[in-house]
């Protein structure tokens, strides 16, 4: 984090102090009163400048001196065509010098010839002294004053609520002009580039902080946090090329995506939190900092919210009319709230925000590219998964379809109940699918699959079809690894047994070795056991269905005893001491799972034979 702050603050310009105050002429002052803290002069606007300007350059006298080549009695002069020269007339003061001595005449006094007849061959008697001239007009603009007024120290410029008039709106330019001046005299780049580090540095400590209390996982998983900085850092490397090539188009960058991605990746208030960081980071960086934060917090938090459920690529451009919606909304909403009519929105802010909406569908592409950079898993990536269609779940329906059944049958069941006991559905509903991947190597040893009346487990001894058992978990993990599982995915495959034995072969050969002299591992699941509440769900699940499938009597009594041995006997043998599964949610699952084993498995009532007439 300290690394990437350094990153940031080196991305953005560091020179100018930028704008202090937030007005607009012809709106409310919205801050508290603002008092001159020095004298200061407030200058004249370039309009009036130049209109005084212009006056003295037309007030300023032309001299003239004898043209040798003229012949005299002409009583013509050369009229100049330089602008700098003010307005030519009639009445403008000329002065004929000869020698040391002036005579004073009007521009009408005499035949003028400009550039044009001299050109045809005019020769005029005066031409003008442009050195003489030029002192001339010098001297008058030196005197001109540009100052308007001067505001002295602990005067009221503006009170707060006050309109923002332009007599008013200079004497705040003025203010801000005179302090960037003595900003500009005593910079310190080493200062500047201290203070906006330590402020990076400061929120990025407050994310730390909200992590390390409520979503310690992330911080101990190296990929996500590298993750987080580099989505930040992409971001605001974009920011930053945009305030050095076009200030004003700042918003144009689709920010929107850091919430976005960090909502797909982790939840809402991760996104939130995270995202807040980088406006925070930002504001200090980019001109006009509070609307910045105004624009990119509240978008931020509807761009959130419109992805809460994100399962479908259409869903994208929904998110995109938001985000859209969100800039425009909030700009037509200043607008009216500063200046009262629609006379001064502008198109190309529109345009601004409908290009930012566009750029954020860049976030799908990114999603991937993430997935595939950190090994990340997200909604899409398993709503993908869950399709029947997949390569792996089909070549599972081919080659062991009594296992694709049961497959789908925990799915089913492990939905409905980590959906009460508010998990990830969609991560367990997968988890489930692919529990059992790993039985497409030797359907045949396992008996839902075994519809010939032939079990290849006869031919062999108890401990040697306790390792075909056993194996399908490791054969599952070299599977998913060939087929791109998801990590998160895999874990279901290598927990769903946890640590226990291969019940029938286990105690088929206690009975042999009653003295327990005998490879007991080779009886025994590799393991771990689970960790996460989908993980433990699943393995409960899958132990209860091919159970009750098995009894012979699906009686409630029956159904109820099987449950709560089955459950019990998972938490005797600790296999849940390391998920987060509460008493409460035990007595739940056990519950629903009585219920769904009798919708599944009653009893059907059995039909009488029909007589049929000949």
């Amino acid at each position: 984090m300290l690394v990437t702050s350094c990153i940031i603050v080196l991305l953005f310009p560091h020179e100018g102090r930028g704008e202090k105050y937030d007005y607009k002429v012809g709106a409310v002052w919205r801050g508290a009163d603002l008092v001159a803290p020095f004298d200061y002069a407030v200058l004249k606007s370039a309009e009036e400048a130049k209109a005084e300007e212009t006056l003295e350059r037309s007030k300023a006298i032309l001299y003239y001196v004898k043209n040798e080549e003229a012949p005299s009695g002409k009583m013509s002069l050369e009229v100049p065509a330089d602008d700098e020269l003010g307005v030519i007339n009639e009445e403008r003061k000329v002065v004929i010098l000869d020698g040391n001595v002036g005579h004073e005449y009007r521009m009408g006094d005499f035949e003028c010839f400009d550039e044009a007849a001299i050109a045809e061959g005019a020769v005029p008697e005066y031409v003008l002294d442009r050195n003489r001239t030029s002192l001339e007009l010098e001297s008058r603009l030196s005197q001109l004053s540009y100052t308007s007024e001067l505001v002295m120290a602990g005067e009221k410029i503006v009170g707060k609520g006050e309109m923002v008039t332009e007599e008013k709106g200079r004497r705040i330019a003025a203010l801000e002009a005179e302090e960037e001046r003595r900003f500009s005299e005593g910079f310190s780049l080493w200062g500047r580039l201290g203070g906006q580090l330590l402020l990076a540095v400061i929120a990025f400590t407050a994310l730390y902080m909200f992590l390390k209390n409520t979503r310690h996982r992330i911080l101990e998983d190296n990929r996500k946090v590298l993750m987080v900085l580099v989505v930040v850092l992409l971001m605001s490397a974009m920011e930053a090329m945009m305030v050095w090539e076009a200030p004003e188009w700042v918003l144009l960058v689709p920010l929107c995506i850091v919430p976005i991605l960090m909502r797909v990746f982790f939840d809402m208030r991760v996104a939130l939190y995270i995202h807040l960081t980088t406006v925070i980071i930002l504001a200090n960086l980019v001109p006009n900092s509070f609307e910045f934060i105004f624009y990119q917090l509240v978008t931020g938090m509807m761009s959130i919210i419109a992805v809460r459920n994100l399962e479908k690529r259409s869903q994208f451009f929904v998110l995109a009319l938001v985000i859209f919606a969100s800039y425009s909304f909030i700009y037509t909403a200043g607008v009216l709230s500063q200046d009262t009519n629609f006379e001064n929105l502008t198109g190309e802010k529109y345009l601004i925000f409908f290009l930012n909406a566009v750029l954020t569908l860049l976030a799908y592409p990114l999603i991937y590219v993430f997935e595939k950079l950190f090994g990340m898993t997200t909604a899409l990536t398993l709503m993908e998964l869950s399709s029947t269609n997949n390569k792996a779940l089909r070549e599972l329906s081919r080659r062991a379809p009594g296992t694709f059944q049961h497959s789908m049958q925990v799915a089913n069941i492990v939905e409905d109940l980590v959906s009460d006991l508010g998990g990830d559905v969609l991560l367990a509903k997968v988890g489930a699918l692919y529990h059992d991947i790993g039985k497409i190597r030797k359907p045949i040893y396992f008996t839902e699959n075994q519809t010939s009346g032939f079990n290849p487990h006869d031919e062999l001894d108890y401990e040697e079809s306790a390792r075909m058992i056993t194996s399908h978990v490791t054969a599952g993990l070299e599977l998913a690894r060939e087929y791109g599982l998801p990590a998160e995915v895999q874990d279901f495959i290598r927990t769903h047994h946890g640590t226990t034995y291969t019940g029938y072969f286990y105690a088929k050969e206690k009975e042999r070795h009653p003295d327990g002299n005998f490879d007991v591992t080779a009886f025994r699941y590799p393991g771990p056991r689970p960790y996460s509440r989908e993980t433990a769900v699943v393995m409960i699940v899958d132990t209860v269905e091919a159970a009750c499938r098995s009894l012979k009597e699906h009686t409630k009594e029956a159904t109820d005893a099987m449950v709560d041995r089955l459950i019990d006997g998972k938490i005797n043998e600790g296999q849940l001491d390391n998920c987060p599964l509460s008493y409460g949610d035990i007595a739940k699952i056990r519950k629903m799972l009585k219920t769904k084993m009798m919708s599944i498995y009653h009893v059907r009532v059995e039909y009488p034979k029909m007589k049929t007439e000949k």
